[in-house]
């Protein structure tokens, strides 16, 4: 791989961004794509599944040999408050390959002995974001059914395109939710990325089923996202 590949390839991956690069098996030159670039053609049809699926592979493309080699950022799942859910859903994406991230400014939820292995961060949605900025390879989850919490992350996520948005509450909360991002100007197309009820529907009644039910939404919602690279 020629350096100026490698360091855009470095540059990529630092900011969390997917990228391919593209060998040519015939003769040994290679390129960079990144997500955004648009790409055409069984080529770009080649490039969406494997940015998709985070395979690597090999091709044909109008008689070259290709190998892609992708390179795509963990998922990660930041989850806004410390409460009863959390508990359950936090080890689960663990083991799902999810790293965690969970805020709550409330300090009686957000200890050490509720949560003993979690990256806890016990302040403002706001503060924490700014250290750790979302992304589309981000998903969130608000949690604490309080809006002055709650309404600030999930507007960034949506802002970030995060691929997946969910929000605890029932549906009357949730149009009352939505009555204030309206009026906050965010459009109603962006809105409804939020899952909200939050959760597959598997008739859930406890903060542990709940937990099962918000994992596989977001598994399901990682595994079928849509990434822009042509057609």
């Amino acid at each position: 791989m020629k350096r100026d590949v490698l360091e855009a390839l470095n540059k990529e991956r630092h900011a969390r961004r997917a990228a391919i690069v593209v060998t040519n098996l015939d003769n040994g030159s290679s390129y960079l794509l990144r997500q955004e670039d648009e790409v055409k053609g069984p080529l770009g049809e080649a490039v969406t599944e494997a940015l998709r699926t985070g395979k690597s592979c090999n091709i044909e493309v109008e008689g070259h040999a290709l190998f892609l080699n992708v390179h795509v950022p963990s998922p990660r799942l930041v989850l806004v408050g410390a409460v009863h859910i959390t508990q359950a859903l936090a080890p689960m994406a663990r083991i799902a390959g999810f790293p965690v991230e969970i805020i709550d400014p409330r300090t009686a939820f957000a200890t050490k002995e509720r949560f003993p292995d979690g990256n806890l961060q016990a302040c403002w949605p706001q503060e924490a974001l700014a250290r750790m900025p979302l992304d589309d390879y981000t998903a969130l989850a608000a949690l604490t059914h309080d809006p002055k919490i709650d309404d600030m992350p999930l507007q960034a996520a949506l802002a970030a395109n995060c691929f997946y948005v969910g929000a605890l509450g029932s549906r009357k909360t949730h149009a009352r939710r939505v009555e204030r991002f309206l009026t906050a100007g965010i459009s109603q197309e962006q809105i409804a990325r939020i899952h909200a009820p939050i959760g597959l529907d598997i008739t859930a009644a406890n903060p542990s089923e709940i937990a099962v039910a918000i994992l596989a939404q977001i598994v399901q919602a990682f595994r079928t996202r849509g990434i822009k690279a042509g057609k």
